[in-house]
């Protein structure tokens, strides 16, 4: 089968057994160098995107993908417009809420929170709070009562627990015969939810939406309507279509606008951590370099008698190409190997090995997820493996190049 002189050469140079010991492990070292590079670029990227995913399913467990509200304080029409909204077919789920800031205190522990009137019923279409109700029951909410929901730290923190009471105090005030007093409501707790984010699980109350205007003062109005999209990713966009369809002026938001610093702050983290890692396997690909001039030393004669024989400079460069590349090549595709077997398995390593040593590497009460999630992605694994090939034959380029300019007169003088 015919095969070009470069290739041939070069695959048999790689095969061979050196003379020079020193230069065979420099090669393995650079081979290997490449691998463990790989390998931790794959496994902290998918690594870093478990992060990412597991967090936007909390935070979007308790937050719409899209919110629509009025132009100007509350929006009034708002039963209409969720029956239209929920009959949109880009449209998963509709509901209304109202939001207001409060002070909540039992005894005397007082701490502020976000209060969220939300309808029961629909909740359920634009959030997962009723798959985190830890204690109690989110169906107990019911107009009138003047039930509430607290997040399990906002609980802890005062002290409460199904069945207490607590006093809500809004920021409005109201005059009386002793003066100017703040508005104050008894609540009683009938359930608690636990998302396992101290953004939520200690600073939100939810109550029943009826409740809210009453206590807020809204009147029939709401803040707005909380919509929900088959496609989170697609949620910008669709929102903006859907207002420009209604009648009248909205105000728009999605989740990307409201937490945008965060997903921008992961986005550059998982950038940072790429290149960083990346000059790991930038540092073994150079090696290669130490490998070839040492293997074009080691081949002067052999060079030589090519170029005698009418080999040309380029015919010689691509030899030493060819010899690096496999380097590279072999230590990038074991890097692979071994990345994607890790990525895949890092959720079993990770506890197992948290027992054999009994350790805890997240703890639970630190961060905000307590294991070690995984998303391995396709196009991750492409650009780190066309990265570490694009590193590896750049590393032949020199030695290669130097090899072509050996004189044959002055490598066969001393032979």
């Amino acid at each position: 089968m015919f095969r070009p002189l470069q290739l041939y050469i070069g695959l048999r140079y790689t095969r061979a057994r050196r003379r020079n010991h020193f230069v065979s492990f420099i090669s393995l070292s650079s081979m290997l160098g490449i691998a463990i590079g790989v390998t931790a670029l794959i496994t902290v990227l998918s690594v870093m995107n478990g992060f990412e995913q597991e967090l936007r399913q909390r935070i979007l467990g308790m937050v719409s993908h899209a919110t629509i509200n009025a132009y100007d304080e509350s929006l009034e029409d708002w039963r209409g417009l969720t029956e239209r909204l929920a009959e949109d077919p880009r449209v998963a789920g509709a509901a209304p809420f109202v939001d207001g800031e409060i002070m909540i205190s039992r005894g005397s522990q007082v701490t502020g929170a976000l209060l969220r009137g939300i309808d029961p019923e629909r909740e359920g279409q634009v959030s997962r709070v009723t798959r985190h109700i830890v204690r109690g029951d989110l169906g107990d909410l019911r107009a009138g009562e003047f039930g509430i929901v607290l997040g399990t730290r906002l609980a802890r923190g005062l002290g409460v627990g199904v069945g207490d009471a607590v006093n809500v105090v809004t920021p409005e005030v109201r005059a009386s015969a002793a003066g100017i007093l703040p508005r104050v409501r008894r609540f009683t707790v009938v359930a608690e939810f636990e998302v396992d984010m101290s953004q939520y699980d200690s600073s939100l109350a939810l109550i029943h939406l009826a409740d809210a205007q009453r206590l807020l003062r809204t009147g029939e109005g709401v803040s707005g309507i909380r919509l929900e999209f088959d496609d989170m990713m697609a949620a910008p966009e669709r929102v903006r279509e859907i207002a420009r369809d209604l009648p009248g002026l909205y105000r728009v938001s999605d989740w990307t606008m409201q937490h945008r610093n965060f997903f921008r702050a992961v986005a550059m983290e998982k950038t940072v951590m790429f290149i960083i890692l990346m000059l790991i396997v930038g540092v073994a690909a150079f090696n290669i370099v130490s490998t070839l001039v040492m293997a074009v030393q080691d081949k002067q004669a052999d060079i030589a008698i090519l170029r005698t024989l009418g080999a040309g400079p380029g015919t010689v460069m691509g030899i030493f190409i060819v010899q690096g590349t496999v380097l590279g090549v072999l230590g990038t595709l074991l890097g692979v190997a071994g990345g994607v077997s890790l990525a895949l398995n890092v959720e079993t390593i990770v506890p197992a090995i948290e027992q054999l040593f009994g350790v805890q590497f997240i703890p639970g009460d630190i961060y905000l997820i307590s294991e070690l999630p995984s998303d391995l992605r396709s196009s991750d694994v492409v650009r780190i493996t066309v990265s570490a090939l694009v590193l590896s034959l750049l590393a032949t380029l020199y030695p290669a190049w130097r090899a072509a300019r050996t004189a044959p007169a002055e490598a066969l003088r001393h032979e």
